[in-house]
């Protein structure tokens, strides 16, 4: 595909050039504040920091929704399957997904990227919805990629779980 092909109008453009403008200069920003925070995985975690457990633990039930009975315990659980599923990335994979729950945790990141502007432990299921239903509808691939990714992780993580399976009326593995 040419660039001529693209369908970008001149707004269309400016608007991804100041986007991608704002993006480059905040993952420099983050880059240089991560490399310096030295955040170590949280207790009980092999990869998952305490920074980014608020932001997953509101995640995690307004994805999940109504496919956990006790929805505290299925939180728990899919954070350490998350965790485990994270800490067999490639490092280069890995980093990727900390610098996306970095962008998501920040509090200078957090509130112009998600619409959440106080923290996460404050923030409203409706308010994460909605954050969730524009990253996915969004006209950036960037932020539809992020959407996907955050989903698919989650989501597997989840029904991975022994426990999910009656939800979803998998019977689980054949038993020889």
């Amino acid at each position: 595909m040419t660039i001529a092909a693209l369908p970008l109008s001149r707004r269309g453009l400016l608007k991804v050039g100041l986007f991608g403008s704002a993006t480059l200069a905040g993952a420099g920003l983050l880059g240089s504040l991560s490399g310096c925070s030295g955040e170590r995985a949280a207790s009980g975690f092999v990869l998952l920091r305490d920074s980014d457990l608020p932001m997953l633990r509101r995640l995690i039930p307004v994805v999940l929704k109504n496919a956990a009975a006790d929805m505290p315990a299925a939180v728990q659980g899919t954070l350490a399957s998350l965790d485990q599923g994270l800490a067999h990335l490639s490092p280069a994979l890995s980093h990727q997904v900390l610098q996306l729950f970095d962008l998501l945790s920040l509090p200078f990141t957090r509130g112009p990227v998600t619409g959440i502007w106080g923290g996460w432990e404050q923030a409203p299921s409706e308010d994460i919805h909605a954050f969730l239903q524009r990253w996915e509808n969004s006209s950036l691939t960037l932020l539809r990629q992020g959407h996907a990714s955050l989903l698919q992780m989650i989501l597997m993580a989840w029904y991975g779980r022994p426990e999910s399976w009656g939800h979803c009326g998998y019977p689980g593995p054949p038993v020889v």
